[in-house]
């Protein structure tokens, strides 16, 4: 049985706040580069950055953080698909970089794109975004700014779904 826990306007709001929390936190929008991770990230961190260009008027650089040759658990899953890394023109060297995933559970994805990241450049500073925060970490990670904690169990699995990869906006748990 599954249940529906975030729809369309609730993902909307949650972007908008978590938008709003990063101008604050970076006290404005200098310096600052958003990356999401594939799959879901991506469109995320491009929904942030127009939420902040809107509120701001400005364009926030964005790009994406393939992370898949840096996951601990590449012998053991069926490997994804890999999807290019895409490093906004300024680069990240002495910028703020916020990366953007859709859920924190493990923390391993997380880990996985510090490691991606460090291959790429040296940023000033690195913070988390992401749409939903369901605990059970086995890395001492925690997210920046979070649009939804939602208590699950281990066996539970939750699904964020979206227009732009999915056709529709929701966030359901099974």
């Amino acid at each position: 049985m599954s249940a529906v826990l975030m729809q369309a306007a609730d993902i909307d709001r949650a972007l908008t706040r978590i938008s709003f929390e990063i101008i604050e936190a970076n006290k404005g929008t200098d310096n600052l580069v958003l990356l999401g991770i594939p799959t879901r990230g991506v469109p995320i961190a491009q929904r942030i950055a127009g939420k902040i260009g809107e509120a701001g008027g400005t364009s926030i650089p964005t790009g994406s953080l393939d992370i898949t040759m840096y996951r601990d658990d590449i012998a053991r899953k069926p490997l994804r698909a890999s999807h290019p890394t895409q490093i906004p023109a300024g680069g990240i060297d002495a910028k703020t970089v916020v990366l953007v995933d859709d859920v924190l559970y493990s923390g391993r994805s997380i880990r996985a794109a510090f490691d991606a990241l460090a291959d790429i450049g040296r940023p000033a500073a690195v913070r988390l975004a992401v749409l939903v925060d369901r605990g059970h970490r086995d890395f001492p990670i925690r997210a920046d700014y979070v649009g939804k904690n939602i208590p699950s169990s281990r066996d539970e699995r939750v699904s964020v779904e979206l227009a732009d990869v999915d056709g529709q906006d929701q966030v359901v748990i099974a």
